[in-house]
């Protein structure tokens, strides 16, 4: 039996220097490198100097930096020194990253450390850094436990890089130095990244996204969110939890501002659960033995079924392009720092198992200066990261969808009404060759269409939390279920005659719009999507006179609550933006509700007979009695 020694003495015993510890390492071996802004640097700079000794090194990361010293030597031809497999290839130019495409393994996250444990990728040596010891010989590795700790409990020999600027992180994140082969005392400071240049596109993005994340959401983001954005998508929510693989500064800010309180996860409360920790050093200092704070491996951070046991588990992350059919491509992107392939699927399959979970994909339209599309008629190029029956929401910067449960032509029109508008004519052609939509289907007003978010809003009316926004495209399934559960006497006093049928040429009006010159506004109940249309309100401009002709349906069961009021004052001040005079609709001497409610108008209200019908019309510049 191996006679025992004191932790400490042993620390003593082990203490060395990089170039003496990485002389144990033997030519054609694997070595494994710590990630992340976890990366020993001290380390990885000697083995750099010293590659001239080795041959046929394999290096194992899970992020390849790519101006590195060992990534630049693997890049010179025919390099006998070091050959790198990297999980995933990290940020950087489009260049950087195809000129480095051959050292990637495609692999979800969740299952690294099975590669490990298993031997099916034995490691011979894992270089990691930690921070020193405490009163009990535990070193926490700190801001990279992701697959660092398993490396290590997988690996023959642990150089071990003690760097007292590494904070002291809680949670499956210690090693110990009994278990440690060599230890080298550098003090150096951590890689950190600076914050994401604020785009404009981003922020519209978070704007659209913010409603579908509720209070009390457990959520894994990003790192490709803007301090600006996250602010703009998160700020005014309450008790948020975090089950995510990176830690950033933005979390810590929504810590800060009280906006995450871990309270209501439904699994590790109070916790803010993470895998590593990618931002400035005042991150790092946020947190150093931070109660309130762990880490854990991989495999539990991105395993689907820990995912899932959290409440409303939303999962938000960054994508490069999408197919019509809802195939996602998302392998790395400049400026998205570390995420990519590695724990997006795993995210994204847990939190559609969650209870109330979402799963959210966010692109902006395009790239390249705007020259071309991210929404393309299929990959090709681009391999596939997310399938397209896993993908629930996508948004851009004009507008969010719901592909969950849609068809082809579903999801294709859904797509196109959120593409840049000088690709959507482009878009829907193509679909059509693909077969993806009806050769006869129209696509007319919408193709140039920009969602107009500012007319967007919910409010709790009774029992019901009621969405009043403009109508897409994508909505016409829903329309058409509106008009046809309207009884006999609604659908009179709407289309002025009985319809038994309000099949697509007779409807798309209300769809195909422009959202200028045309508008229609909906209230609408339930999940994004799938949401029950209550109440339809329409404005059709006739440029002759500029006066927008109004029109309003509301379901019976929801009349009487002021939907109709509500719509109306969304109608009018839409087209008093786009500059339209006033407005005029034409009713039957019978609907009161309609002549009440144009009455309601603050304006000076002009009635005329013509024939069986009344018309109603007021200019926005004539104040009625009531309102001088």
């Amino acid at each position: 039996m191996a006679k025992s020694i004191y932790w400490a003495d042993a620390y003593i015993e082990k203490l060395t220097t990089a170039k003496e510890a990485l002389q144990c390492i033997k030519p054609g071996q694997r070595l494994f490198i710590g990630s992340s802004c976890g990366e020993p640097q001290h380390l990885v700079n000697e083995l750099s100097n010293m590659s001239f000794k080795f041959t046929d090194l394999e290096i194992v990361r899970l992020l390849s930096i790519e101006s590195g010293p060992l990534t630049l030597i693997a890049n010179r031809s025919h390099s006998q020194q070091f050959n790198i497999r990297s999980f995933y290839l990290g940020s950087g130019s489009p260049d950087k990253i195809r000129r480095n495409k051959r050292f990637i393994t495609p692999i979800n996250l969740s299952q690294i450390p099975r590669l490990f444990k298993s031997g099916l990728i034995p490691l011979n040596a894992a270089l990691v850094q930690a921070s020193p010891p405490d009163d009990f010989g535990w070193m926490s590795l700190g801001v990279s436990v992701d697959i660092t700790k398993v490396a290590c409990e997988s690996a023959d020999m642990i150089i071990c890089q003690v760097n007292p600027n590494m904070p002291r992180v809680l949670g499956n994140s210690f090693i110990h130095v009994n278990n440690v082969d060599h230890i080298i005392e550098h003090k150096e400071d951590l890689l950190s990244i600076e914050p994401l240049p604020e785009k404009e596109e981003a922020n519209t993005i978070a704007k659209h996204i913010s409603r579908l994340i509720e209070d009390g959401s457990t959520l894994q983001a990003s790192l490709s969110m803007t301090l600006e954005a996250t602010m703009l998508c998160l700020a005014n929510k309450n008790d948020i939890g975090i089950h995510s693989q990176y830690l950033s500064d933005n979390i810590m800010r929504l810590v800060s501002i009280g906006v995450i309180t871990n309270k209501y996860k439904g699994f590790n409360d109070g916790k803010l659960v993470a895998g590593s920790a990618v931002g400035s050093p005042q991150l790092y200092e946020f947190i150093n033995d931070n109660p309130s704070i762990e880490f854990h491996p991989s495999n539990y951070v991105n395993n689907p079924s820990i995912i899932a046991r959290h409440n409303k588990m939303i999962s938000l992350n960054s994508a490069i392009a999408i197919d019509l059919t809802g195939q996602v491509a998302a392998d790395s992107l400049p400026y998205n720092n570390y995420t990519g392939i590695n724990g997006l699927l795993d995210f994204t399959r847990g939190a559609s198992m969650s209870k109330g979970g979402k799963s959210i994909l966010t692109i902006t339209s395009t790239s390249n200066g705007g020259r071309k599309s991210k929404i393309i008629p299929r990959l090709s190029e681009d391999a596939v990261v997310v399938p397209r029956g896993d993908v629930q929401y996508i948004a851009t910067e004009y507008g969010v969808v719901n592909l969950f449960g849609k068809t082809l032509q579903e999801r294709a029109m859904a797509l196109i009404s959120i593409a840049h508008p000088n690709f959507r004519d482009e878009l829907f052609s193509k679909a059509k060759e693909l077969d993806l939509i009806d050769v006869n289907r129209k696509f007319k007003q919408a193709i140039k269409g920009v969602y107009p978010l500012k007319y967007e809003e919910t409010i709790k009316i009774k029992d019901h939390f009621v969405t009043f926004r403009p109508a897409r495209p994508s909505d016409e399934r829903a329309i058409q279920e509106h008009y046809y559960t309207l009884n006999r006497r609604d659908i009179v006093s709407r289309f002025f005659h009985d319809k038994k049928s309000f099949v697509h040429d007779q409807v798309e009006t209300t769809f195909e719009i422009d959202y200028v010159n045309d508008l229609t506004i909906i209230a609408t109940i339930g999940e994004l999507g799938f949401e029950k249309i209550i109440a339809v309100s329409e404005y059709y401009r006739n440029s002759i006179i500029n006066m927008a002709e109004v029109a309003y349906s509301v379901s019976k069961q929801y009349q009487g609550l002021g939907i109709a009021s509500i719509l109306q004052k969304k109608l009018i001040k839409a087209a008093k933006d786009n500059n339209i005079k006033g407005v005029i609709a034409y009713t039957s001497p019978e609907n009161k509700g309609m002549i009440g409610l144009f009455h309601k108008l603050p304006y000076k209200i002009k009635k005329e007979r013509d024939e069986d019908m009344i018309i109603l019309n007021c200019l926005f510049s004539e104040l009625g009695e009531k309102s001088v």
